[in-house]
């Protein structure tokens, strides 16, 4: 099954966002912490920190946020962070797991959209509740389980997107090292379709893969990953969300890189 964002739009452009709110036809979600929310945020935002999400991230819970802030099936959804971009990935990922369609992220960070001198208020918007269903897109979460019994398969891609030297200590077996930190160009979260293809297609990414993505506890780099390959028209994707910690804790196998010297750091 492929990815429920429509049309491969993966981000949303500053001036697409302003007009939509200016239409009111988009519910903006600024992840960042509380404190950092109410000092200043995008116009008529709502704020759902991430800690917050993570505490309880079952579905049941994820449904009762997203009806409190007003989204139903139907609503266009855009998330920002101050964060490159990973935050805001986890949160959108999860509302994707819920059966969300339309949501994508802000191609920029907030510090970005300030800089730009672009409108910001301190005002917290309420909105009416409203009712989401739940279709739980199974096909974009990989458990332990699915990992273990997957990773050895050909046809299987596993990224690991934490810091390189992260990865050359220790990683789960067959990993392949693609660091967050070369997703993103200049400003922009993530890099133009035409750059990231040229990444991913020196790292071996391409056809028609499944391709599994994990970082270091809790799927916020690689999650920024995942959309990153969804932007390029990879749409057979999963998102490891508890990632290596829980791989570690499982007392699951893990290996080194022998050949650092070796190991291209380019990542070009």
């Amino acid at each position: 099954m492929c990815c429920l964002i429509e049309s491969g739009k993966i981000t949303t452009d500053v001036d697409s966002l302003r007009s939509e709110i200016r239409d009111k036809s988009v519910r903006v979600i600024d992840v960042r912490r509380e404190d950092d929310y109410k000092r200043d945020h995008i116009p008529t935002a709502v704020n759902l920190p991430l800690a917050n999400l993570l505490s309880d991230d079952s579905p049941d819970r994820v449904l009762k946020l997203v009806n409190s802030m007003g989204i139903d099936d139907e609503t266009s959804v855009v998330v920002y962070d101050d964060t490159f971009g990973a935050l805001a990935s986890r949160v959108a990922w999860t509302l994707e797991y819920l059966g969300h369609s339309d949501v994508t992220l802000l191609e920029t960070t907030y510090s970005k959209w300030k800089s730009l001198g672009l409108e910001n208020d301190s005002l917290v918007p309420e909105f009416q509740n409203k009712d989401h269903s739940i279709k739980l897109q199974s096909n974009i979460l990989a458990t332990s389980e699915y990992l273990e019994n997957a990773k050895s398969r050909d046809d299987v891609i596993l990224l690991d997107n934490r810091e390189r030297l992260n990865f050359l200590e220790q990683h789960i077996p067959g990993a392949i090292s693609l660091p967050y930190r070369t997703l993103a160009s200049g400003d922009k979260i993530l890099r133009s379709k035409e750059d990231m293809k040229r990444l991913f297609e020196n790292r071996g990414i391409v056809g028609n893969s499944e391709i599994i993505t994990y970082c270091g506890s809790v799927g916020t780099l690689s999650g920024l990953a995942y959309y990153a390959l969804k932007s390029v028209g990879l749409p057979n994707t999963k998102l490891y969300v508890r990632s290596f910690k829980e791989w570690k804790n499982l007392q699951k196998p893990t290996e080194k890189q022998e050949d650092a010297s070796y190991w291209d750091l380019s990542a070009e």
